[in-house]
């Protein structure tokens, strides 16, 4: 074949449309619903069919997480750190992508979107670094008055339900998924109802880095049909709300009591950019306190 004929088909060529999928365990499923919603950019344009969850993914999720939770929060905090520093340099290779998506998403210039994406790789390395600080922040020795040492560290809480902000397309979802991971806790993501791509696209970003299917799981599709399920399910231990609006968040709160979940309630962020704090992380961490005699004095005073 000549290099005219070649180029002549290459210019006819039919574009490979993106089919974009859940990320459940590990793996790429479709909705177990078959069902699809249209997703759009800011200007109404059509852009992908993205999944629409059903309470059965949800469920699906769930036991996904829960199944990685023990290797996860077993595993060393120096570990995660670097597991998810891995997520971050592959972030930064796909950083074109993510930029054209998130231009799209939220109506952007491709200046600004760069931009926005530059701070969520930054995010994450921010959240890598404190996976094996955070306990010299939040534990330690305690003094007691007798013969005992009394050390706290911190645990994580378990699984988490987190609602991705609806406007946030990429940097708000990272900062409230990063900090719940960091700290050893595995997650369910409900992405930005209206904006699923740039998560769904984070969701092949982990399945090729180091970090364990099912740590975390992303769903997308109606915010309120998921959340539901989640918020009620007895094995789900947290919530974070941030994606919420008012009238749902009181429901999902109402829905958690049920098994007494941690539930942190959704607080206007005017700049995801700013620096966040540890806020996010301690908000799914419980305190173990252990006691341990230090053996009785001696006449010289020593002990053990």
């Amino acid at each position: 074949m000549s290099t005219e004929s070649i180029s002549g088909s290459a210019a006819g060529r039919l574009s490979v449309l993106k089919t974009y999928k859940l990320y459940v365990g590990g793996k790429f499923p479709r909705s177990e619903s078959g069902r699809v919603y249209e997703v759009t950019d800011a200007k109404g344009k059509w852009l992908a069919n993205a999944p629409l969850s059903s309470r059965k993914d949800a469920r699906d999720a769930v036991v996904a997480a829960r199944k990685a939770f023990g290797g996860w929060s077993g595993a060393t905090a120096y570990n995660r750190g670097q597991v998810l520093y891995r997520v971050a340099e592959m972030l930064e290779g796909r950083r074109e992508q993510f930029t054209r998506e998130v231009a799209d998403a939220q109506g952007l210039s491709k200046s600004k979107a760069a931009a926005l994406v530059d701070a969520t790789v930054d995010r994450w390395v921010w959240y890598a670094g404190w996976t094996d600080k955070i306990a010299q922040v939040v534990g330690g020795g305690n003094p007691v008055a007798g013969p005992y040492f009394n050390l706290s560290s911190p645990e994580p809480t378990g699984v988490v339900a987190v609602l991705a902000p609806q406007e946030s397309s990429f940097l708000g979802l990272v900062s409230v998924l990063a900090p719940v991971i960091a700290t050893g806790n595995t997650a369910i993501v409900i992405a930005s109802e209206k904006s699923p791509l740039p998560a769904l696209s984070l969701g092949e970003v982990l399945a090729t880095s180091d970090v364990p299917g099912g740590v975390v799981n992303v769903l997308s599709g109606r915010t309120a049909e998921i959340a539901i399920p989640l918020a009620a399910h007895q094995d789900v231990n947290a919530i974070d709300l941030a994606g919420a609006d008012e009238v749902l968040a009181k429901e999902l709160e109402i829905a958690s009591a049920d098994n007494l979940k941690r539930v942190l309630r959704p607080q206007p962020v005017d700049d995801w950019s700013a620096t966040p704090g540890i806020d996010r992380m301690t908000a799914f961490l419980e305190t173990k306190t252990v006691w341990h005699p230090t053996g009785s004095l001696g006449a010289s005073g020593s002990a053990y």
